[in-house]
């Protein structure tokens, strides 16, 4: 069955409507972006798997909790994932870093890839993709195209939010992969933007047009 985890905790929620004013400055809606991002990161490694280690603490010892195999890999669409990156490694210093360069042809709003920088063995390790918005899907979907060439252990795509359009056509192509977002929007626009969302999150989050 497809997955579509919602996060609605209160702090995301607050901070999402924060960002989604249009009065919101380029340096407020960049801290939110960092902020909301820790707390997705957090419930979409939920079931990382876990193993015990014996531990000396000042005060005694005890089979204490580490995560286990290789480390994740959290994969970044440039350039607005990047924003959602910075967030995910204040909570996972250790994850490696992967980019993928995709934009969207204006006419066609297919996906078209420009650049890929990926760590190693990805075969063996858990990777989240990171996008601020999914509103077609066709991005999301491109990207989990190409993480899955590389056969990884398990892939999951976290967004800010997401439009029901983009959530049909990620999960007719990818059923098998979870969606994390803070909101399910209306419906897109003529241009393919999510209404009402919250504006070009990239513009938004550099202070670009």
């Amino acid at each position: 069955m497809p997955s579509l985890i919602v996060i609605d905790h209160p702090l995301v929620q607050h901070k999402l409507t924060l960002m989604r004013k249009r009065e919101t400055s380029t340096r407020s809606f960049r801290n939110l972006v960092s902020e909301v991002s820790m707390l997705l990161a957090y419930e979409a490694t939920r079931d990382l798997p876990l193993v015990y280690q014996d531990v000396e603490t000042p005060l005694g010892s005890l089979r204490a909790p580490l995560l286990e195999g290789k480390k994740v890999v959290i994969v970044s669409i440039l350039r607005a994932g990047d924003g959602l990156l910075d967030g995910i490694l204040d909570i996972l210093p250790s994850a490696r870093v992967g980019h993928l360069g995709l934009y969207r042809d204006p006419v066609t709003l297919g996906a078209i890839e420009y650049y890929v920088k990926l760590p190693n063995e990805l075969e063996s390790r858990d990777i989240i993709i990171v996008d601020s918005m999914l509103a077609t899907g066709n991005t999301a979907v491109a990207a989990v195209d190409r993480i899955q060439q590389s056969g990884p252990k398990s892939v999951k795509f976290v967004c800010l939010m997401a439009a029901r359009e983009g959530i049909a056509h990620f999960h007719e192509v990818h059923p098998e992969v979870p969606l994390y977002t803070a909101a399910v929007d209306e419906h897109l626009n003529e241009q393919g933007y999510i209404v009402p969302g919250l504006g070009d999150a990239g513009d938004r989050m550099f202070g670009t047009k």
